[in-house]
């Protein structure tokens, strides 16, 4: 099967990750998987949320937007209450991270993630996690800069990729043509250690049987295995 944009069915798009990418964030990128855009910043801030004061753990919360002009259609801005999918991915977003950091060790201190979507070519959430996980592990180093005797910070790396069933055929990485047209599509985040955070699949149309199941799994460990080394490339440059 040849896809729509000539990969494989078992290939990533092209993924760039730009670090620093923003001058005032305590960490930042730009992360590039095809034609899907992410800026991921991480601030922090010397507090915690009220449920945590005086428990000298740490905090790590996520934002996500798309930007109006980031789809064909423009995306209204969600000033005042965030939308149901939004929602959604910012949970997603927060508790991939939360799983990698050791709270308890970062002290009375809170990491404030944002991923913005530049350009939506499918894949944003899982781009986001991707790329957030970088802005992260930017900021710690900052912080572990002015307090070089504290333990470190980093339980594990994480990565997320989307992977579906297009025209019969398990595919990684789908793009939004894809997408839209996969009889299954599925999200999965994974740790550096070998271990799930999510795996979030959905029929449209056809339930899947186990061996589809498998395909997909198989695909996304792939996929995230070498998402995990352009990571670790970008934090040792």
């Amino acid at each position: 099967m040849t896809r729509i944009d000539g990969r494989n069915p078992n290939e990533l798009r092209p993924v760039k990750i730009t670090p620093h990418f923003l001058s005032h964030a305590s960490g930042s990128c730009l992360i590039e998987m095809g034609g899907t855009k992410v800026i991921c910043s991480a601030m922090v801030e010397e507090s915690v949320p009220g449920f945590l004061k005086g428990s000298g753990k740490g905090w790590l919360t996520a934002e996500y937007s798309m930007l109006p002009a980031s789809s064909s259609q423009r995306i209204q801005r969600e000033r005042q209450k965030v939308g149901g999918r939004t929602h959604e991915i910012q949970r997603l977003i927060g508790r991939s991270l939360r799983a990698c950091i050791d709270l308890n060790q970062l002290g009375e201190r809170s990491l404030l993630v944002d991923c913005d979507v530049v350009d939506a070519d499918g894949g944003t959430r899982t781009a986001s996690i991707t790329g957030a996980y970088v802005a992260v592990m930017l900021a710690i180093k900052k912080i572990q800069q002015k307090s070089p005797t504290l333990v470190p910070l980093t339980k594990t790396a994480v990565a997320a990729v989307s992977v579906g069933i297009v025209k019969g055929i398990p595919c990684l990485d789908l793009n939004y043509e894809e997408d839209k047209d996969a009889e299954v599509d599925m999200n999965i985040v994974r740790t550096g250690s070998g271990r799930f955070i999510e795996v979030q699949g959905t029929a449209e149309g056809v339930p899947f049987d186990d061996e589809a199941m498998q395909s997909l799994i198989l695909l996304g460990k792939k996929g995230i295995t070498e998402l995990l080394e352009i990571q670790k490339k970008v934090l040792e440059s």
